[in-house]
């Protein structure tokens, strides 16, 4: 199993989003995702700001995938994901169905990103067809479902796509057309001032008892529970999983990375430093389940 480093699913400055990833650069990665995700008005970093950084990246020999929005709404929005699929030097992470079209008409290979509900191992073969390489189960897809669902491929002598599992971050667990960073803050969508770059973990959000509960993030909610999956590696690699995905995080990433390359150089399971993921064992997200063998 190799790492690959998620795209920045929060609202960086400039200045720190690009020193983040020179620093990325150096770092034990297979893969470095790019690109906005979550909301098109975060333009710290504008199309071809990407796709520079992107070619900066490859040529310290790393491969580069180009993220598309999880939810895209206007004609603009698709515009730019048409000049990152135009480009056509690097695969895309299809967040959305309008990705996968435009890589289909184009040509372009895409990775499946975990916002795109891929459920069954139908529509697993037929985004293949269109040129799906890679898949990243959705984030509530557990160990159960994914072996059923690759399995069911394996019967079908469809040759399975590389698989690539979030193994660490805050979960991203639904998406709207509506800002709840705005909404907490009591301003207008279309008046945020771009409030989400003070919050670059997100915005914490406590039940009425004050218990921590989810992350707001722009027109995303995470969970609030930092996912660690290196006690699973024993069951990832019984799963045939290729890729592990780190979501960046504001302080440690270094250290993230270095727990994960220990973890898999180790014979047995490593102990976690982040939280149990629920939906891996089939229970509820939250819930920090100890790895099972």
């Amino acid at each position: 199993m190799q790492l690959t480093l998620g795209p920045l699913q929060y609202f960086w400055p400039r200045k720190r989003t690009l020193a983040f990833y020179r620093e990325a650069a150096h770092w034990p990665l297979h893969t470095i995702y790019l690109g906005e995700t979550v909301c098109s008005k975060r333009r710290e970093l504008r199309t071809r700001d990407w796709i520079a950084l992107a070619e900066e990246l490859a040529a310290a020999d790393r491969q580069v995938v180009l993220s598309s929005l999880a939810l895209i709404e206007a004609e603009s929005e698709l515009g730019a994901l048409q000049r990152l699929v135009d480009h056509g030097r690097f695969w895309i992470e299809a967040n959305d169905l309008s990705a996968v079209q435009l890589c289909r008409e184009r040509g372009v290979p895409f990775v499946a990103g975990p916002s795109l509900n891929v459920y069954n191992h139908a529509a697993l073969a037929m985004l293949m067809r269109d040129g799906l390489r890679r898949w990243v189960p959705g984030v509530e897809q557990g160990r159960v479902l994914i072996d059923e669902l690759l399995c069911a491929l394996d019967a079908e002598g469809v040759a399975r796509p590389q698989v690539e599992v979030v193994a660490w971050g805050r979960l991203p667990l639904s998406y709207s057309a509506r800002c709840f960073t705005a909404r907490a803050l009591d301003v207008g969508k279309d008046q945020c001032g771009f409030r989400c770059i003070e919050h670059p973990d997100g915005l914490p959000l406590s039940t009425r008892e004050g218990r921590p509960f989810l992350r707001i993030n722009g027109i995303q909610v995470q969970g609030e529970e930092v996912t660690d999956l290196s006690p699973e590696l024993p069951a990832l690699r019984d799963l045939r999983v290729d890729l592990l995905r780190l979501y960046p995080q504001a302080d440690g990433m270094q250290a993230v990375i270095e727990h994960f390359v220990e973890a898999l150089a180790a014979q047995t399971p490593v102990a976690p430093i982040g939280q149990r993921n629920g939906y891996w064992h089939g229970e509820p997200g939250m819930s920090g389940v100890a790895a099972r063998a």
